[in-house]
């Protein structure tokens, strides 16, 4: 069951927008959103957030400028998803660009699991460093910034995840710490990374450092930070829009890494248009794939390749993993189905679901593919070690994933070994026996904190768009936009007449569908049921582009026969 709502429009917002420049329809669907004024569309680099307002940044770059000019040795320890791999490179490239000596390991999800943990310290310490530089991971460290400090390792962290009730007894840099003032809670831990080298390059320019004018261009690393900050879901505010804004304009004009450009060719995608759907669902994707199936080592090597050619033979390493995790993921989620199929989902608040056979590396994806089928809290568990299972959670609006299995911990500490994450997505593990008894704990907190009305979908949608407005050049309009988490891409709700209708790939519908006498090539993805002759309709707009030409089409997300119930496309 879908409920349609057409996003409210402050209209005093909107008319600030239309006088400060905007078109009618570009103010109401950035009026929508949240924005009531030009400034906060600011997209130049110019207008980001100052440095000097994230906690602890101020004595972080004094002590990195020390080991700089000390020549110690940093090791960046990285989180193995999308958002670790691009901030370990960002770190890599900005501080070698500083004179820094410095290598990097990222932890194999499989044997060692997340974080700074005191067995990653040890292998760190085989590499002899002076330094633990943590990027995307650290701020729950407190066993292993514990063992660092015994062996005489000092540890620095760089975080953007929530703090648990202790803190690790490091320098922390991390806008989600308490007292920390910086005005955006949403930076990725590679937005985190690059706010550091910021801060060190300004460090490093009043010591005089960059007397011989070979002062690193940070703007260079923006591609980076881009498609870190979409493949990691963090909200889109302000501050991360003009990130990932600047990052595609780089792309789009061809001046970003080899890495980022082999994944762009290998995924078929075009960079010279790129936007936040390639970053979100086809590179992300890619780069994620060897933390979930192999060794994100793979990702951060396609990352930092010097030459074309070196980073295309990873690109394709790396979408070769990413068709196995496909195939995996496909057969975990009809499986998951299956298990489902003896139970109502809908009489549940929550669905937690193992085998001991599913992969361990794409839980999360399964979690989410079940939480967007079903529209609720979604756990799926894999094997861990020895007695022990790992589960990764997807959550929906209104409910706060990491907060709610804090009271489950709370109420009945001897279920969770451990759990980390934010209001979307979390991690825990848990004893396999005890796997009941947290599926009945994790429901009754869900009951507690959830209502039906929570429960049911919604779509929201910017309204009708006029017949006459729908246009090529409008769809290129909102693709050079940045839209994403938290400032979603503009969808738009229609009745249209089905003219024609035939199957493509044997599971999508090409549509030719009909407004007020215009007329409109259409895809509906996943689908090949026949629609009736009127729909009314959820779509977007592209602009598509097939052997040198672009031209309309229609991409329809929901769809109901006009006047009955909503049904998903």
């Amino acid at each position: 069951m879908h409920n349609i709502q057409t996003r409210a429009v402050p209209p005093d917002a909107c008319a600030t927008l239309v006088r400060g420049g905007y078109s009618p329809l570009l103010a109401r669907l950035y009026a929508a959103r949240g924005i009531a004024q030009p400034e906060e569309l600011a997209d130049g680099l110019g207008a980001l957030l100052p440095w000097q307002t994230l906690k602890n940044i101020r004595p972080m770059a004094a002590r990195l400028a020390d080991a700089i000019a000390r020549q110690e040795r940093i090791l960046v320890v990285a989180d193995y998803d999308a958002d670790g791999a691009t901030a370990c490179s960002v770190a890599i490239k900005g501080l070698s660009a500083m004179g820094a000596t410095v290598d990097f390991l990222v932890p194999n999800r499989f044997e060692y699991g997340y974080g700074l943990t005191p067995q990653i310290v040890e292998l760190a310490a085989t590499r002899r460093p002076d330094i633990i530089l943590t990027v995307d991971n650290g701020i729950a460290s407190v066993d292993g910034v514990d063992a660092a400090k015994r062996l005489g390792i000092e540890t620095l962290i760089t975080d953007h995840h929530l703090p648990g009730s202790q803190l690790p007894d490091a320098l922390i840099v991390n806008p989600n710490q308490p007292g920390c003032d910086f005005a955006s809670r949403h930076l990725a831990g590679v937005g985190v990374m690059f706010y550091v080298l910021m801060a060190l390059r300004a460090e490093l320019r009043e010591r005089q450092h960059f007397a011989d004018g070979a002062e690193p261009n940070l703007g260079e690393l923006l591609d980076l930070v881009a498609l870190g900050t979409v493949a990691d879901v963090v909200r889109l505010d302000q501050n991360n829009r003009i990130l990932v804004g600047n990052g595609l304009k780089r792309m789009r004009a061809g001046r970003m890494s080899a890495g980022v450009a082999a994944l762009f060719q290998v995924a078929g995608r075009a960079a010279h248009k790129a936007n936040t759907f390639d970053l979100g669902f086809t590179l992300g994707p890619r780069l994620n794939a060897a933390g979930r199936l192999d060794d994100m080592s793979l990702g951060i090597a396609c990352l930092l390749a010097s030459s074309s050619e070196s980073a295309m033979g990873l690109a394709r390493q790396l979408d070769e993993l990413n068709r196995e995790r496909r195939h995996i993921e496909a057969g975990m989620r009809e499986e998951a189905l299956a298990d489902l199929s003896d139970i109502d989902p809908q009489s549940r608040y929550t669905l937690t679901l193992f085998r001991e056979d599913w992969h361990q590396g794409v839980v999360g994806i399964v979690a989410a593919r079940l939480k967007e089928r079903f529209h609720r809290p979604a756990i799926v568990f894999a094997p861990g070690d020895g007695e022990e299972v790992r589960g990764s959670g997807r959550s929906i609006a209104g409910f706060h994933l990491r907060d709610a299995l804090d009271l489950v911990y709370k109420r009945q500490p001897e279920l969770i070994v451990k759990f980390g994450g934010h209001a979307m997505a979390a991690g825990l593990t848990i004893r396999q026996a005890a796997l009941g008894t947290f599926r009945e704990a994790f429901e009754s907190v869900a009951r507690e904190l959830l209502d039906e009305k929570q429960l049911t979908r919604t779509i929201e949608t910017d309204g009708a768009l006029p017949p006459q407005d729908i246009s090529l050049e409008l769809a290129e309009s909102l693709a050079a936009c940045v839209w994403g988490q938290g400032f979603p891409s503009p969808t738009f709700y229609n009745r249209f007449q089905v003219l024609k209708q035939r199957v493509v790939g044997e599971k999508h519908l090409k549509l030719r569908l009909a407004s007020r006498g215009r007329e409109f090539d259409a895809m509906l993805f996943n689908y090949a049921d026949w629609l009736p002759d009127e729909i009314e309709a959820v779509y977007q707009l592209v602009a598509n582009e097939w052997q040198g030409r672009k031209e309309l089409q229609i991409y329809v997300e929901h769809w109901r026969a006009a006047a009955d119930e909503m049904l998903e496309g």
